[in-house]
């Protein structure tokens, strides 16, 4: 198994994380795609470009590198539904429009997945936990953001057009409700832009696992409507002329969730 995971440790108590920027896959899966897969379509694209300005804040950095078609990272290890209605699991078998991912018959193998889930997902995970322990050992707390992205309009999975900036905090329950309103209220004074906090995506499995304000670990996701930073449909085309006004958004972000944390936690 090629490199699994791009990992940059930082100087304060938060880590950005971006499980569906991976665009690598294993021989099954590239061999099983159907056609209109092949361009890895549901990607969270250019994720690690859009904020390539976060280890300059001080904040660690943890990327997928391979494609969620071949695993979700996002998901938990069982399985379980996170969202009621259409949704996509931790083995992908469609695409975020209903259709067959992979050609009838070529699905991977359970060995194949059994592999996956061994060799991509438990180490992303593994290096998430330690990374958090560590700095809530240094700090005292931990900041969780996880890094998202999508096309702002698929009927399968939601009616109209989402909001610009989705923030979740699994209804409260990832993250202290002062830095969900703090967090909100940032987005609120980016006036081009519409958000909205827990609407379609409350959070995934990153979030809802590892937020756990009693023991002073917050997080938060983000779900990015990906034409406020790039083309939404092939060649997938990454946009300066629309990422910097928007990356300005995403660094106001990150450094209200730094500056609350020094609020909460002095010293």
């Amino acid at each position: 198994m090629n490199k699994v995971l791009d990992f940059k440790r930082g100087r304060l108590p938060l880590l950005v994380s971006m499980p569906h920027a991976g665009l690598r896959l294993t021989p099954a899966v590239e061999a099983g795609l159907v056609d209109a897969a092949q361009s890895l379509p549901d990607t969270d694209w250019h994720i690690p470009q859009l904020y390539d300005f976060a280890s300059e804040l001080g904040a660690s950095t943890l990327a997928a590198e391979y494609s969620r078609f071949v695993i979700d990272l996002n998901r938990p290890a069982d399985d379980k539904p996170l969202y009621a209605g259409a949704t996509t699991g931790l083995f992908p078998a469609t695409l975020f429009d209903g259709s067959p991912l992979f050609r009838e018959g070529l699905a991977p193998s359970a060995e194949e997945r059994a592999r996956y889930l061994a060799l991509i997902w438990t180490p992303y995970h593994q290096r998430l936990q330690h990374e958090l322990a560590r700095l809530r050992d240094e700090f005292g707390y931990a900041l969780l953001f996880d890094a998202h992205s999508i096309r702002g309009e698929i009927a399968h999975l939601f009616e109209g057009r989402l909001p610009d900036f989705n923030l979740g905090t699994f209804n409260g329950a990832s993250c202290d409700t002062t830095l969900a309103r703090e967090l909100e209220a940032t987005c609120a004074s980016a006036t081009d832009y519409t958000h909205v906090l827990n609407g379609r995506f409350k959070g995934g499995h990153i979030t809802r696992h590892y937020g756990d304000p009693a023991n002073n670990i917050h997080a938060v996701q983000l779900e990015l409507v990906q034409n406020t930073y790039m083309e939404e449909f092939e060649p997938f085309k990454y946009r300066p002329d629309l990422a910097e006004p928007t990356q300005e958004v995403l660094q106001n972000l990150l450094q209200t969730l730094i500056d609350w944390g020094q609020k909460r936690y002095p010293g």
